[in-house]
């Protein structure tokens, strides 16, 4: 959608690494402290491709968010099926690893910043979260209207997005999905809704963390379903 015509950001997402405090209390920095023999069994990573694959690319030192070989894909892909198949990885999924984490199924995962934040704050501070040294990938959830929105109906879908984009209301959004908030003044005015966000690196970035962020880029439709099938392919589907 250039220009963004037909879209806003909602939030912005960055996947890492998430762990327990109690089963790894030095953290985790970099994949190699992910895959140590210690955690064998007990790793999950995300069922996103590009975030779980971006993640290994880049460790493997392939700058994801620029154009790459098949070959370089492939090398991930083919890391990420050993690790499955010599039991490192327990499980491929979505958000339900926060689940696994709580429960001590999992003691590491790639995972997503907001997830591993609430889960801090819902159990008191137990898990950490990280973007690793070689980078993390960020995305966004974004709001779209259709184009089969009516001429009559487009004001008020845009009247919608206009109240989650001001400020404060974009603030409290914040507070409680803790996911990056694109909005400006919204990191202001997060000092009358919850003063202790207004500084969180997972919400409201600084330069500096956002240079260690990625986006995986655009594929192109032969690409898209030639890297999904080897994704799937290797994780077992």
């Amino acid at each position: 959608d250039p220009g963004r015509h037909y879209s806003l950001p909602w939030a912005g997402i960055i996947a890492g690494l998430a762990w327990s405090k109690a089963a790894l209390p030095k953290g985790l920095k970099t994949l190699d402290d992910l895959f140590v023999p210690a955690n064998k069994g007990r790793i999950e990573v995300l069922s996103e491709m590009r975030d779980t694959i971006g993640l290994i690319m880049m460790w493997q030192g392939v700058d994801v968010s620029k154009p790459f070989t098949d070959a370089q894909f492939q090398k991930a892909v083919d890391f990420l099926q050993k690790k499955i198949k010599d039991g490192y990885i327990r499980q491929v999924k979505g958000q339900s690893y926060a689940e696994d984490l709580i429960s001590g199924d999992a003691v590491a995962v790639i995972g997503w910043s907001g997830d591993a934040f609430q889960l801090a704050a819902e159990n008191d501070g137990k898990f950490d979260f990280a973007i690793p040294e070689s980078g993390g990938t960020i995305s966004a959830d974004n709001f779209i209207i259709p184009s089969t929105v009516t001429a009559e109906t487009k004001p008020k879908v845009e009247e919608l997005i206009n109240y989650y984009y001001d400020p404060m209301v974009a603030a409290k959004v914040a507070a409680y999905v803790n996911y990056i908030c694109p909005v400006q003044g919204a990191q202001e005015a997060m000092a009358k809704v919850d003063p202790s966000l207004v500084n969180n690196e997972l919400i409201f970035p600084s330069a500096k963390t956002q240079s260690k962020l990625h986006v995986f880029r655009n594929l192109t439709p032969a690409e898209e379903t030639e890297f999904t099938d080897a994704f799937q392919k290797a994780t077992g589907n």
